[in-house]
């Protein structure tokens, strides 16, 4: 089974998102949308970090996944 880990830094105001393995991260690339991409050696998307994220205190924020079959 995949698994998928999911960062919020209420200080920082980054969600970041792995659904691979952190370690393996070789590179970032910054996409210009306050989203960064993290890839590993072969140059795949392991992850993605979106800036400036954040969420009312107050507010309760869920996570969803859905497969695809492709």
């Amino acid at each position: 089974m995949a698994e998928v880990k999911v960062f919020y830094d209420r200080v920082g105001n980054t969600l970041t998102v792995w659904f691979g393995d952190p370690q393996e991260e070789y590179v970032c690339e910054e996409t210009g949308d306050e989203v960064i991409l993290m890839k590993d050696k072969s140059g795949h998307v392991i992850g993605f970090e979106r800036l400036n994220f954040t969420v009312a205190e107050s507010e309760q924020w869920r996570v969803a996944f859905e497969t695809v079959a492709v």
